[in-house]
């Protein structure tokens, strides 16, 4: 038996599509280009800082939480200009 969720009940799943529904109904027709690194711009920020936040600032276990390398935190914490 699965334990998996449907993802139309994630409410994070839910408010990301409605984002990209209104996003496209805003284009008015217009195509839409690099949609994909728009998104995930606009969601590793964020996300970022709510992991550090709860993490105390700890990198090794943002990281872990994240299932990143350390080092790559490190990277997309600067790339945002997140760290001190």
């Amino acid at each position: 038996m699965s334990t998996k969720k449907n993802p139309s009940s994630n409410p994070l799943d839910a408010c990301v599509r409605d984002s990209l529904q209104a996003y496209f109904r805003d284009l008015n027709g217009t195509e839409p280009a690099n949609l994909h690194d728009m998104l995930v711009k606009a969601v590793e920020r964020p996300l970022l800082e709510v992991v550090m936040a709860q993490a105390q600032n700890n990198q090794s276990r943002a990281a872990q939480w994240l299932g990143l390398n350390r080092n790559t935190l490190r990277k997309k914490l600067l790339d945002h200009g997140l760290t001190d």
